[in-house]
């Protein structure tokens, strides 16, 4: 639904979200959101918390970390032009932004971290942009643009 929907007419764009579980408000002049029972919203903090916990508790038994060190490259195919100890580093760094996400409210790290090492694997997929990569640099490139 519209954000003019929901300024229209509120009380049936809420029953709809309600009926719905969660609805999406699209927005002509800024971000979209969503509009859903807060009740949902609260099992879906639990889940994340529940699963970050899990996951943290798997990195500290070695068989259990060789598992998801397996299951990375399956849930992230990128992460084969990763090198072992990379797949290591992304591990963790990802099992900590989840429960960064879950226990902190930071859900934007988890993609972040996700975005980073994709980004790292493009490059290290074609052998010349590697090369070039790894090549020194010098000098003042400029202004950095900041994005977000």
């Amino acid at each position: 639904m519209t954000f003019s929907d929901l300024s229209r007419n509120p009380k049936a764009v809420a029953e709809r979200a309600a009926r719905l579980g969660r609805l999406r408000i699209t927005h002509r002049d800024a971000r979209d959101f969503y509009l859903t029972d807060a009740d949902r919203e609260d099992q879906r903090d639990q889940s994340l918390t529940s699963a970050s916990r899990v996951f943290v508790a798997l990195m500290r038994d070695d068989a259990s970390l060789r598992a998801l060190l397996v299951a990375i490259p399956e849930v992230f195919p990128w992460a084969r032009h990763l090198a072992d100890r990379e797949v290591r580093e992304f591990t963790v760094e990802l099992v900590e932004a989840l429960s960064d996400a879950a226990e902190l409210d930071l859900d934007r790290n988890a993609a972040e971290v996700i975005a980073g090492w994709r980004a790292t694997a493009r490059i290290k997929a074609d052998p010349a942009e590697y090369r070039e990569a790894k090549e020194p640099t010098e000098g003042d490139f400029g202004p950095v643009q900041i994005t977000g």
